[in-house]
């Protein structure tokens, strides 16, 4: 069963999970029009291959750190910070630590 998605105006937190981090899943917060926000929750070791988005898109680390690569480089997401990628701009993401991601997603380029 899906969760559902966060309604217009509904308060959602993205505060930093602690003790629940490897017990939560990565979840979708909103998905509409053409905005996708999600909380995305890697293990020690996990990783996300190598993708792109249509559309530009933001990720912002909320807790533990994240290998992130892009553009022949890689670079560390510690608490507090904070990428944009063009769209169709291609990365990848490992974590180094337990982690937890805030990703926000234009569905549609330009």
């Amino acid at each position: 069963m899906a969760l559902p998605h966060a309604q217009s105006g509904q308060i959602v937190s993205v505060r930093p999970l602690g003790e629940r981090l490897p017990d939560t899943p990565t979840t979708a917060i909103l998905k509409a029009g053409q905005l996708e926000v999600m909380r995305v929750v890697l293990p020690v070791g996990k990783s996300m291959k190598e993708h792109q988005t249509p559309g530009e898109a933001t990720v912002q680390c909320i807790e533990g750190v994240v290998e992130f690569a892009s553009d022949g480089a890689v670079q560390q997401l510690h608490p507090g910070d904070f990428v944009h990628l063009a769209p169709r701009a291609l990365h990848a993401l490992k974590a180094v630590q337990p982690a937890s991601l805030l990703v926000t997603l234009c569905l549609q380029a330009g």
